[in-house]
């Protein structure tokens, strides 16, 4: 395929005093710096001359190289934005596991869902440097949290966390390649990046979409978790960037308990350089590729020369293939998925897995199936998917509904339209198999 060629942003660029060499890299996320140079900082106040966009995709992609514009800009930024965030979980996570049960760390919502400093916190700091990053530009973001409980009489003790929480990283930006803001961020201030986040998508323009601490439970409680970030682009998803803190960058680790695997880290740490840590995966609609790297957190500075190109398995035999599945009954019918695999011929235990983690593992070939089939007045929301869906297709997999058509994420904040429920594969052959097994057994759900 052709060469993605961003004729209409580098005219721009250039106009704007970025320079004209953001090509010719010895490989397609490869720094155009030395790995041991600082990374240059993405806020408008420190973009100069000498600033070369690290992120390239050059493997075809939308139009060709012709026609539609690529985002380099926007998958940059997204990437470094979601590493600042994991550093954020992984602090709050680390506090919330080192305290007590009743200590008021874990708050409950309306829905009954529990949310914690992390999920505001991450919501306000990737408003604030999305805005920093592009504030020439109108930012609309589309993200799961409000400022209701922060901004009530009874919420002044768990802003202030929330505010400390964000000026712990905020601080720290430049080693992300981001911008610092010149003073900490006030109560005030926090509040408003919260509330910018109100957006409600739909089919025309581009926005952000975010979801701060995909699959909260799992947070809480020291297992999985995301941080998804996707932007839209007149009703499609053009790129996506998901953080997974506890999601280890080799396979064999997740042998191990996420528990034992996080006690143990802390007694005999892994040496700098191990990936055996997080990681952050991350795809550009078109490029037929996706890519992971390990966190900063764990390594000191963003590198890029540690992404390395993630595809899903070549796993076709349903005797061999895994399956994941949400650890949540409340809204997935496992009974249901569990017949679906027994008529499909899946024999693997399944995998229950919190948050979009299901998607991470499908696109780097750790599971092959993913199921969700929600209760009866269950409505998906788009950032539940996005990220993860646009990572998956680019890692050579397949997402539909049980119909077989795309997900459709025009229609605002949630899924209209879905046809019954959620299947992602890592290839057409599986993808077959349950279309038609859903098919054959849904009048005999309850559904």
């Amino acid at each position: 395929m052709g060469s993605l060629r961003l004729s209409a942003w580098s005219s721009s660029a250039a106009a704007r005093g970025f320079p004209p060499d953001w090509r010719g890299r010895p490989s397609r996320c490869a720094p155009s710096s030395p790995a041991s140079a600082a990374p240059p900082a993405l806020g408008r106040l420190q973009m100069g001359t000498d600033r070369a966009w690290q992120w390239d995709c050059r493997g075809g992609g939308l139009g060709g190289g012709g026609g539609r514009r690529d985002y380099a800009k926007e998958m940059e930024a997204a990437v470094r934005v979601v590493q600042v965030a994991c550093t954020l979980c992984q602090r709050v996570q680390d506090s919330l596991l080192l305290a007590d049960a009743g200590s008021g760390s874990v708050h409950s919502k309306l829905d009954r869902s529990p949310v914690t400093v992390a999920d505001w916190g991450v919501q306000a700091t990737v408003s604030w440097l999305l805005s920093d990053c592009f504030r020439d530009e109108n930012v609309s973001i589309v993200a799961e949290e409000d400022d209701k409980t922060l901004s009530s009489s009874d919420g002044t003790a768990l802003l202030e966390s929330v505010v400390a929480a964000v000026n712990g990283c905020l601080v720290e930006a430049p080693k992300y390649g981001l911008r610092s803001p010149e003073k900490n961020l006030r109560a005030h201030d926090v509040l408003q990046a919260i509330r910018k986040c109100s957006s409600t998508g739909g089919p025309k323009g581009r926005f952000w979409v975010l979801d701060p601490v995909d699959g909260t439970l799992g947070f809480v409680r020291g297992d999985q978790y995301a941080i998804a970030l996707a932007l839209i682009e007149d009703g499609e998803v053009v790129l996506g960037v998901l953080g997974c803190p506890n999601y280890p960058m080799k396979k064999e680790w997740l042998n191990y308990h996420q528990r034992y695997y996080r006690l143990m880290s802390k007694v005999a740490p892994p040496t700098s350089g191990s990936w055996n840590k997080g990681c952050v995966m991350y795809a550009h609609k078109g490029c037929g590729q996706a890519w992971m790297q390990p966190l900063v957190h764990d390594f000191g500075m963003l590198n890029w020369h540690n992404s390395r190109e993630i595809q899903v398995s070549s796993v076709s035999d349903p005797v061999s293939a895994t399956f994941c599945e949400p650890v949540e009954k409340a809204n997935s019918s496992h009974s249901f998925t569990a017949g679906l695999a027994h008529s499909v011929g899946l024999r693997n235990r399944p995998l229950r897995v919190y948050s979009m983690v299901k998607y991470a593992a499908i696109a780097r070939g750790d599971a092959e199936i993913f199921m969700k089939f929600a209760r009866s007045g269950y409505k998906e929301k788009i950032w539940d998917h996005a990220a993860g869906v646009v990572i998956i297709q680019e890692a050579g997999g397949v997402v539909t509904d049980a119909g077989g058509r795309p997900l459709d994420f025009s229609r605002g904040v949630y899924l209209e339209g879905l046809d019954r429920g959620i299947i992602a594969c890592s290839g057409a052959l599986l993808h077959r198999r349950i279309l038609g097994a859903v098919d054959a057994s849904w009048n005999s759900s309850t559904l």
